[in-house]
């Protein structure tokens, strides 16, 4: 364990107040989140634990913001986050068995689909509508997939599990995002314990960062709750392309190959 400087700790408490509060909107968080703390110096394996219990103040600071409002009833969907924060716990496990280099070379493809989709989807609101999914199927087959990939890869789980609710489960935009940050809280948890008994997570740093990620997500969450979809959808617009363009950055991308980058 190394020590930070003052300056050092407060430009990681300005990043994770930053990543709660774009990630209370739209997902996309450890965009901000894991850079910082790999700039900090913190190894990538430390970064990513470390970033997942930071992660957790904000997931629930938005949580609460969107439940005092009655986006999402906690206890009703309970029995999903479980599922979410299993599964969450079983990818982080298996992340050192999965080549992560397929993960790398798609995901990029599927985030720009996604964004394409809510960016050109019309009548796209916060109204509820038909369902294509019944909340037992979806809950169980949905949830616990998306909460694998937040544990063995991550980045995007938030875009994911907004697209899940809005074209399986028939949700609003607001509702969608209010349902995905009581599951993103789960998947952290579920991964956090996995890193924690690794020994990977930086616990002073990451308890610092939570607070300010905290307040970031609370600002967030109350925003979008107050602007709705007109808000929402092109914030995860914007967090999907940025999420593609710090993928195909880095030079291990097969996908680079591929396009002749």
């Amino acid at each position: 364990m190394f020590e930070f400087a003052s300056e050092t700790v407060a430009l990681l408490m300005l990043a994770a107040f930053a990543a709660g509060f774009i990630d209370s909107i739209a997902g996309g968080g450890a965009l901000i989140g894991i850079p910082a703390l790999l700039l900090a110096g913190i190894p990538p394996v430390s970064a990513l634990g470390t970033n997942k219990l930071q992660a957790l103040f904000g997931s629930g600071s938005a949580t609460l913001a969107y439940a005092s409002k009655g986006h999402v009833d906690l206890r009703k969907q309970l029995p999903s986050a479980v599922v979410a924060a299993i599964g969450s716990a079983i990818g982080a496990l298996a992340a050192t068995a999965v080549p992560a280099d397929m993960l790398e070379a798609a995901l990029p493809v599927v985030l720009i689909a996604i964004a394409l989709f809510f960016a050109v989807k019309p009548r796209m609101n916060d109204v509820d509508r038909a369902r294509r999914m019944t909340p037992f199927l979806f809950g169980l087959t949905v949830v616990p997939v998306l909460g694998f990939y937040d544990g063995i890869f991550g980045p995007g789980t938030g875009s994911f599990y907004m697209l899940a609710f809005v074209t399986l489960a028939g949700h609003g935009v607001l509702k969608a995002t209010a349902h995905t940050k009581f599951l993103n809280l789960a998947t952290n948890i579920g991964a956090l314990i996995v890193f924690a008994l690794a020994g990977a997570i930086y616990w002073k740093i990451g308890l610092v960062m939570g607070v300010a990620q905290f307040f970031g997500a609370r600002l967030g969450a109350l925003l979008a709750i107050r602007v709705g979809s007109r808000l929402i959808k092109p914030v995860l617009v914007v967090v999907c392309f940025a999420l593609t363009v710090k993928l195909l950055a880095d030079p291990t991308n097969p996908l680079r190959a591929t396009l002749g980058i």
